[in-house]
């Protein structure tokens, strides 16, 4: 049985699986998989989505970031790859949004990576005229 539930207080198995998940999708390497940092990410996101299953633990994930008050940016969305294909990261995307308009949130963005943008189209997303996303990454 496959279940979505907002992680709020990882235990030290829940961060070694999503260590292993950011690991699998290629964005962290050996020297990112701290748990004290995934812990910090826990708990600074808005919300934290992870996807369960009795017999694998966490097969999935996504996170939002929000001022609480008018916007929210969803990212780190990633399931195992064992499991793609079976609608779990849209899944994760609805869920998300479902928590974000509860929590009163309208405005809700992304950036789609790697040829993502048929996906998030079919839930909803539409580009952002006259936007580019950009990036500063400090040493």
């Amino acid at each position: 049985m496959i279940t979505f539930s907002l992680l709020k207080n990882p235990s030290p198995d829940q961060i070694e699986r999503i260590i292993a998940l950011y690991r699998q999708a290629g964005w962290w390497k050996n020297s990112s998989d701290n748990p004290e940092l995934v812990s910090r990410i826990i708990h600074g996101s808005h919300c934290f989505m992870v996807v369960s299953t009795t017999e694998d633990g966490i097969i999935g994930m996504g996170r939002a970031i929000s001022d609480g008050a008018s916007d929210a940016y969803i990212q780190d969305v990633m399931v195992d790859k064992s499991f793609q294909g079976r609608k779990i990261g849209s899944g994760i995307i609805r869920k998300l949004v479902e928590q974000l308009q509860t929590d009163g949130l309208k405005w809700i963005g992304l950036i789609a990576e790697n040829n993502s943008q048929p996906f998030y189209e079919n839930l909803g997303f539409t580009k952002m005229k006259n936007a580019i996303p950009m990036l500063n990454l400090l040493p």
